[in-house]
């Protein structure tokens, strides 16, 4: 296994205090120049992801998690942009439908994991298990779940199932990045009025998501131990600072970048047999009579 990027990642070792997580970031560069950067690193996430599926050997799986408004929409879509779309799939996982709630919890994000080749992302994903279902116990009603005695202990017990069947897929070549939008309090407020205040962006605004920020401070203790318990060597988790969407989306692209990087993809090379055949299929061509 090699080495994942540093930058924004958190321990290993479950030292991570949230306190210590940012949410802007100090930096020189201009909007302009943060978004030339990232047509660069959307160029090279592209002729990587060419290589990833030729190779066929791995798959690529993006995880994004956030408060509301904190951008993972706009992000997904600008880091991708100009990604061939047959190389990659998106999935947001919203409120389970009666089917899902019928199954484990990883049940249904498991159906939608990316196939060899390909660059696979889930828009918010099993985590929610143990983020917004941990603020809001009522929701494990809908699950029929057997006998619940202690919710500590089920928290615990979804982390282990998390960590194991993540390691799971490491061991069969699905490299994992999860990356937790960190975005303020108050530039939550400021995007939220803007959806207010701009007609073009009325339709982004929901009265829940002002309901669920009642709550800001219980989903802060839901993310802290969440990214504390399963933040892992084949894993990692990712606090990246997103009260500047240009900057998040750069730091974002930098991470998948330094990722496919480190995987030292190289194109098949063809048996020798299958090279000598390179010959005679040239001369068939090159003897076809040309076109009318």
């Amino acid at each position: 296994m090699f080495d994942f990027p540093e930058r924004y990642r958190i321990p290993f070792d479950g030292s991570f205090k949230l306190h210590e997580a940012k949410t802007s970031a100090d930096h020189a560069e201009t909007e302009e120049e943060l978004d030339d950067q990232l047509k660069k690193l959307t160029k090279k996430i592209d002729k990587l992801q060419q290589t990833l599926y030729a190779a066929d050997q791995y798959s690529l799986l993006l995880i994004f998690q956030a408060m509301d408004a904190a951008g993972k929409d706009s992000t997904i879509k600008a880091i991708l942009k100009g990604v061939n779309p047959a190389g990659c799939q998106v999935f947001s996982f919203k409120q389970p439908s009666a089917e899902e709630l019928d199954h484990d919890f990883l049940w249904r994000t498991a159906r939608c994991l990316p196939e060899r080749g390909r660059i696979g992302v889930f828009n918010r994903s099993y985590y929610e298990e143990v983020l917004v279902v941990r603020v809001h116990p009522n929701y494990l009603a809908g699950q029929n779940l057997p006998k619940v005695s202690k919710l500590d202990k089920l928290w615990e017990e979804r982390y282990e199932s998390i960590k194991d069947h993540e390691k799971h897929l490491a061991r069969n070549g699905t490299i994992i990045l999860k990356f937790w939008l960190n975005v303020s309090k108050q530039e939550q407020k400021n995007r939220f009025l803007a959806r207010l205040d701009e007609q073009d962006k009325n339709w982004k605004f929901s009265a829940g998501d002002v309901m669920e920020r009642q709550h800001w401070d219980e989903y802060m203790a839901a993310y802290a131990e969440a990214l504390k318990a399963t933040s892992s060597k084949y894993a990692p988790w990712y606090a990246i600072p997103a009260d500047d969407k240009a900057y998040m989306r750069v730091a974002v692209a930098e991470t998948i970048v330094k990722t496919l990087e480190a995987m030292n993809l190289e194109y098949p090379e063809l048996p020798a047999e299958e090279q000598a055949k390179f010959t005679e299929a040239r001369r068939l061509l090159e003897a076809e009579e040309p076109a009318a």
